[in-house]
């Protein structure tokens, strides 16, 4: 496996419409978690290695209430291996699981793939999140697909906030975030995401009125070895679009070939 600190300043992302999920590398459950618009509620733990772990009865799996996720957060949740959980409102709802949507959750967790849509009204879930090695290969399936377009486009600005006061990369007025990239915008990007898309953070350019954050179309991967080394061969050539950031509008805007 490549070390990941050649590839942190990418983030690849394969959307499967049909099937509302996301396969990614570049973005943990921390920046997950923080870029969605709405804060998770119970999280039932169907692959872990969380010790603070509540234990249901029901369905012999592990839960973190809502109260314990800023716990998990604080976790070196890729070095677990198999990280994989979906989101829950109640334990009434956990509890009433019938032995066969049980068994759905265990093929779930263990193979990242469904044997139906992972999305069960009893758990009014609107996610199920499956990692290895979290960060390098996770695959989010959404209820709601505009829930992926809401989080990525916070996600993005968030990392470019990193990268700006970490490695002063980018200068905006000290204090001031990137505000996040509307979600309409990351939508209007869906047919390349469709194909396998990276979004190059360490080839941004900057110039004294923008930032321009280029995508690159590579193609549908599952080895992330293997994309960053088609993604080495694609920066070379004229990127497939851009997030454009006006620093003086404080606005983004896209362009797209």
């Amino acid at each position: 496996m490549r070390s990941q600190g050649t590839m942190k300043e990418l983030i690849y992302v394969h959307l499967n419409t049909a099937h509302q999920y996301a396969i990614s590398y570049g973005i943990d459950f921390h920046d997950f978690v923080r870029s969605l618009s709405q804060e998770l509620n119970h999280l039932l733990l169907l692959k872990h290695e969380f010790s603070g772990a509540d234990f249901n009865m029901h369905t012999r799996l592990g839960y973190v209430d809502a109260a314990d996720i800023k716990s998990l957060l604080k976790e070196p949740i890729a070095e677990y291996g198999d990280f994989c959980w979906m989101d829950f409102d109640d334990m009434e709802g956990l509890n009433e699981l019938e032995g066969r949507e049980i068994a759905e959750l265990l093929y779930l967790g263990h193979c990242k793939h469904h044997l139906r849509a992972p999305f069960y009204s009893k758990l009014n879930n609107r996610y199920a999140y499956l990692s290895e090695d979290d960060e390098w290969f996770n695959k989010t399936y959404y209820r709601y697909l505009p829930d992926f377009y809401s989080m990525l486009g916070q996600a993005i600005s968030f990392k470019l906030g990193y990268f700006r006061s970490e490695k002063s990369f980018f200068a905006l007025k000290k204090g001031t975030p990137f505000p996040s990239i509307p979600k309409e915008m990351i939508a209007s990007f869906t047919d390349k995401m469709k194909e396998g898309m990276v979004i190059s953070l360490t080839k941004t350019i900057q110039s004294r009125t923008k930032v321009e954050v280029p995508v690159w179309v590579v193609g549908d991967y599952i080895n992330m070895d293997e994309m960053f080394d088609e993604y080495v061969i694609h920066y070379k050539k004229s990127p497939d679009g851009y997030f454009e950031f006006d620093k003086k509008a404080h606005e983004w805007s896209v362009t797209s070939k």
